[in-house]
This record gives C-alpha cells, sequence and structure tokens, in this order.
C-alpha cells in the first residue's frame, strides 16, 4: 500500500526496531504490513507498564474507542490517554494477538516522562517518499537532548534487554526516542530504583459527539481504516416499513444512516489520507444537498481545495487538518456546509452512548490539547433574544436510524405556518414587481412643455443636454391588479420533482398552493417532520377554489409540470393579470391563451431576484399532523 518496507539498518542482531509517529494513520498501517510479514515472536511496545492492564481491556473493546484517565502525579489535575484503531501502539498490541505474538510494554514509568520534541514531518510524506526516506530524513538533523532523556531512554532499554533472549523481536517506539534507546542499548542497564505506581486509572467511553474535538485523527478516517482492516462495516438497516399518508399506503424505503454510508463508500478506495479528504468532500456535499437542497458549484471544490492547500502551508504542513478543512468548506460555501463537514469528519460508526463503561463527554481543553475555536451560524445572528449567547445551536438527533420515520401516523399532513407567512409576503412582493414592470414598459418621456407631468427625467435631459431642453417622464397606470403568482426554480426535465400537491388555503388570508417537490419523507428532520426543496409553485386567492391541479384532464396537453402551474394560474384567476418567474419566458402559445381568457403574463427573469431571498423560500418542512407545529421550531432550520 505504500510500498515495500526496508528496516534492515534498523536491525540489532534479534531486535529490529520499527519508529512510528504516534496516532498517525499511515505508521498503523505500515507496522500492520510488517507485523503479518515478519510475524515476530514478541512486540515490544513504548507504552507504560502501569497502564498494561486497562490498555488490554481498552484493547478488547475495539473497535469502540476508550479513554484511560489517571491522576497526574506531583498535579492536581487527570491525563487522558485515547485509545485509538490508527495508533501504531494500538495497531502492534492488536495485530500481536492475532499473530500469537507476546507483548511487552517497555516504559517503566518511574517518573513524569520527558518533554521531547514531537514535531514530525508530516505523516503523508510516508506516501511518497517510503518509510525508509522518511525516517532518514529526520534522524540526519541531531534532536536536543537532556539529562531526563537519557534516563527515560534507559528505563526503555532496561526492559528490552530483558526480553526472552531467544526470541525474534520487533521494538515499536516513537521516532523522537529512536536514537536515545539506540545508544542506551548498546550498554547494559540495570532496574529503575524507584517504584512505578499510578492512581485513580480507569476506562471510560468516549461520547460519539466528541470524538472530533479528541482523537488525533479524525474519527471519519479511523472508521474508514477499521473498515478496511477488518473488511467489515458497522450498519444498521431497519426493516421495510408501509404508512398511510393522505390516503395513500406508502411504503417507506430503509432508513440509511449517512455517516455508516459514507464510511462504507470511502472504505473501498485506497487508503490515501489526500484522497479520502476529496471522498469527506464529497460526502459531505451529499449530505448538504440532502439537508438544503443547495448545489455546491464546480468552482466551489477546485477553490475548496486550493484554500485547504494554502492553510495547510501557512501550518508548516504537506496536507489540512480537521479545523483547516472545516474552516474552508464554511468560507467557500457557507455554515451549513461547514457544520455538515464537521459532523461527518466525527462520523465513526462503532462508537456507542450506552456501554458496560461510564460514558463521558471530553473537550479539547480537558485534554490540554491546542485546540482553536470556530463558529458556525446556521441562522442569521440577531442582538435581541438569544437564547443562547455563545454562538452555536445544535442540531437535535434520532437515538437510533429511522426513529423519527417510524413516529409518521399518515392521518395528516399540514405545513409549517412561519414559512406560509415568507410564501405569502414574498407572493405580495412580486404582485408588486410586475406591476411596476408592466408601468415601466408603458411609460415615456418627453420635452417639458406646459407640465411637469410624474417628474423631471434627470437621465434624458443630460443625455439631450446639447439641445438645451429639459425632459419629464409620465407613467402609464396599469389597470387591473394581479391574481396568481407562478415561480418556477427548476423545470425539473430530469424528474427529480416527483412529490406534487394541490394544497387549499387555511383561511381567507392564506392562497392555494399548487406544488411540486422533492418528497418530504426521504429527509425526516424530526418526529413528524419531513423537509423538501420546491422545484416550482403556484400561488392563488381568494382561497378555498383550487381543484388537483396534478390529476385535472384540462391541463393534459401541457408538456411539463411548469406549463401546468400557468395554465392553472390562468384558470384559477380572478384579476387579468398573472406574474410567472422563471429562467426563461413561457412558450408564445401561452400568451395567445392568455389573451383568449382575458388574460396576460407578466415574465420576470429569476436571475433579478435576490438569490438569498429565493434560498431561503425554496426549502418547506411537511408536519405530520397540527400538533406537530407546537415542536417544529425545535427541528426546523
Amino acid at each position: 500500500m505504500f510500498g515495500e518496507t526496508n528496516l534492515g539498518s534498523l536491525r540489532r542482531g534479534r531486535i529490529r526496531y520499527f519508529p512510528v509517529v504516534p496516532g498517525r494513520l499511515e505508521f498503523a498501517a505500515l507496522l500492520r504490513e510488517e507485523l503479518l510479514r515478519e510475524k515476530p515472536a514478541v512486540v515490544a511496545v513504548e507504552l507504560p507498564v502501569t497502564l498494561e492492564e486497562v490498555y488490554q481491556r481498552a484493547i478488547s473493546r475495539l473497535p469502540e474507542l476508550s479513554v484511560i484517565t489517571y491522576e497526574d502525579e506531583g498535579q492536581d489535575s487527570t491525563v487522558y490517554l485515547p485509545v485509538e484503531v490508527t495508533d501504531p501502539f494500538t495497531e502492534a498490541l492488536r495485530t500481536a494477538e492475532e499473530i500469537g505474538a507476546a507483548t511487552v510494554f517497555l516504559d517503566p514509568d518511574i517518573g513524569e516522562r520527558p518533554h521531547v520534541d514531537d514535531h514530525y514531518p508530516h505523516p503523508y510524506a510516508v506516501e511518497r517518499l517510503g518509510l525508509e526516506k522518511y525516517i532518514e530524513s529526520y534522524r540526519v538533523t541531531p534532536q536536543p537532548r537532556s539529562q531526563e532523556l537519557a534516563v527515560h531512554a534507559e528505563g526503555l532499554a532496561w526492559k528490552l534487554q530483558g526480553v526472552d533472549p531467544e526470541a525474534t523481536v520487533l521494538g515499536v517506539v516513537s521516532l523522537n526516542l529512536l536514537d536515545p534507546l539506540l545508544e542506551a542499548m548498546e550498554r547494559p542497564q540495570t532496574q529503575p530504583m524507584r517504584k512505578a505506581r499510578r492512581r485513580g486509572v480507569q476506562v471510560l467511553n468516549p461520547h460519539p459527539e466528541c470524538l472530533a474535538e479528541v482523537l488525533t485523527e479524525m474519527p471519519f478516517l479511523q472508521a474508514v481504516y477499521e473498515a478496511r482492516r477488518t473488511g467489515e462495516v458497522p450498519a444498521a438497516v431497519p426493516e421495510v416499513e408501509t404508512r398511510q399518508v393522505h390516503g395513500f399506503s406508502v411504503v417507506a424505503p430503509p432508513a440509511e444512516d449517512p455517516k455508516v454510508a459514507a464510511v462504507t463508500r470511502a472504505s473501498q478506495e485506497p487508503l490515501d489520507r489526500q484522497k479520502l479528504h476529496f471522498r469527506l468532500f464529497s460526502e459531505t456535499e451529499r449530505q448538504y444537498r440532502k439537508n438544503t437542497g443547495d448545489e455546491v458549484a464546480h468552482w466551489q471544490r477546485r477553490l475548496w481545495a486550493r484554500y485547504t492547500r494554502n492553510l495547510a502551508l501557512v501550518s508548516r504542513e504537506l496536507l489540512a487538518g480537521l479545523y483547516e478543512l472545516t474552516v474552508a468548506g464554511r468560507s467557500i460555501v457557507d455554515d451549513n456546509f461547514g457544520w455538515e463537514m464537521w459532523e461527518m469528519a466525527g462520523a465513526y460508526p462503532a462508537q456507542k452512548i450506552e456501554t458496560d463503561l461510564m460514558t463521558v463527554k471530553v473537550s479539547g481543553d480537558q485534554m490540554w490539547l491546542n485546540t482553536r475555536l470556530i463558529r458556525l451560524r446556521r441562522r442569521v445572528p440577531r442582538t435581541k433574544g438569544r437564547g443562547r449567547p455563545l454562538g452555536l445551536k445544535g442540531r437535535k438527533k434520532e437515538r437510533f436510524p429511522g426513529e423519527w420515520q417510524k413516529k409518521w401516523t399518515g392521518q395528516g399532513i399540514c405545513s409549517y405556518p412561519p414559512e406560509d407567512l415568507v410564501i405569502e409576503n414574498y407572493g405580495v412582493f412580486l404582485k408588486k414587481k410586475g406591476k411596476s414592470i408592466l408601468s415601466e414598459e408603458r411609460s415615456h418621456s418627453e420635452p417639458f412643455t406646459t407640465s411637469l407631468l410624474d417628474g423631471i427625467d434627470l437621465r434624458e435631459t443630460l443625455r439631450n443636454w446639447h439641445q438645451k431642453k429639459i425632459y419629464v417622464h409620465q407613467n402609464q397606470r396599469v389597470s387591473g391588479d394581479v391574481g396568481a403568482v407562478v415561480i418556477i426554480f427548476d423545470e425539473d426535465r430530469d424528474n427529480r420533482y416527483r412529490y406534487c400537491l394541490t394544497w387549499l388555503g387555511e383561511h381567507q388570508n392564506e392562497s392555494d398552493m399548487a406544488f411540486y417537490a422533492t418528497d418530504p419523507f426521504d429527509n425526516i428532520v424530526g418526529p413528524g417532520i419531513g423537509r423538501a426543496e420546491y422545484g416550482g409553485l403556484l400561488l392563488s386567492l381568494p382561497s378555498q377554489r383550487m381543484m388537483d391541479v396534478w390529476t385535472d384532464f384540462d391541463y393534459s396537453f401541457a408538456e411539463s409540470k411548469p406549463e401546468k402551474l400557468l395554465l392553472a394560474a390562468l384558470d384559477y384567476t380572478l384579476e387579468r393579470l398573472v406574474v410567472y418567474v422563471a429562467s426563461k419566458p413561457p412558450r408564445s402559445m401561452f400568451q395567445s391563451i392568455a389573451g383568449r381568457l382575458g388574460r396576460k403574463i407578466v415574465y420576470i427573469p429569476i436571475g433579478q431576484l435576490s438569490p438569498v431571498a429565493l434560498k431561503k423560500l425554496r426549502v418547506m418542512h411537511v408536519l405530520d399532523g397540527h400538533d406537530k407545529r407546537a415542536e417544529a421550531k425545535d427541528y426546523v432550520w
């Protein structure tokens, strides 16, 4: 996978040394390949002997991750040690058990570990250079030494020298301790006099929501590594469910956990960190499209890749980390995309909340990590009425995949009133804009004679200043009002918007609506709450008059869903004008139909309208009954 490993220069008799960068995926994969190929009798790892028992307990729980905690000697604090699947030391213990090799913990743990520089070249360089050149490049520059480091290396050497003298040994040590250990192994070592002890040692289960913050490698990479290592991907597919929705029996598809599906797809690719970053982006894009209905443009993908590269260069790294990936996603797309990327990067399906151990939420601050703050605002920030002044408001989640989908009763569906108000207000705005467009088309300018008419036309006056005349303009009044509004976001040539429905207004100020949208039952965001995206809609007042547009035989000659909505608008409007908003005007035959009915179509190019307003308008939620309206605000975002 990473090329053949040659550790001949690190062989000392029966002992071969395998230097690693702790916590890094590339070294764990290379170490596993080495162990399976060579099958040594003893595997010695640079881990404290005082933690051997709890470490074995944590190893037995894998692929569920654990955190080992103990009291810091001489300090009023607790040390947190996560046991990760991509840690080479963890991999050494797991693979040693598979091949039947004995394991030895080398660190006698006689005192505080010396502070050794742990800044290594980026581990992705192993993919390009190979392990041998990576190690040689690191050892070219001498590392600083100290008395504490020498004592620590002598303790490791004492344990390693006491291993079975006839057994082949593979020593797994940190790269920054390789040279001090090799020097200490040249001399016989004596047993350290100080007695090793640790107080308050225990194994805890980290909560799935805190993994992205406390692990060395992002959980997404660890889940992919574990899936490729075992050849198994954890999945939970609920049974197919049949339910009644407004009079029809609907067979619900199995609820798929997007994180499990993302790990499954990613595990089928090479274990290349850079390629997995692009896979993370594509899986985030998939979930972002499902939750918001928005598409990520090609230029945004290219710019995201360039931005993450620049952020990595600023940090003096080859590839960006999780923080940089999230910042780039938020900056190039929006905050919702940044949130989805953080959530997808935290995907580790094997981790559970309820286990035989105590579950804890651990933060990066508690583990003394070099944490950085990122704020993701998924709503417009307000200076008043902030429920949580610290910023981010989390989304509620299902306890298990398919929980909310099973709560659909199918007794009746309704809309979400705040969204109805937004649509109605925008419909009023389009009606006024349509009349103003007709008025501007009929206005004209003329030289001032006896009346100022509707005011001086400054543009025309300056254009004809050489004539020394003042021009005035006159607006022609438009007779009639706008009775119906049609908004077409997508003509749906690919039949993506299959959810076609006609809703009647609940009161006299609410329009009847016919629309086509994505299926809200495919994107359940709360108990009895489905999220969809409009493809097109029709608003018509007064209410309680519209029949089902989609089954009306009078519109059977329409060639598309937008044309069917436009025919219904001409049919049901009580006023002379109909506003039609789309990317292109309707066919000329519809102007003829409108003329025969005494109507006029006012076309507004959708490009003239605010994309921000249209993006907000396009999202809709379908509720399973009026009783869901009270709690919908906790799930609608």
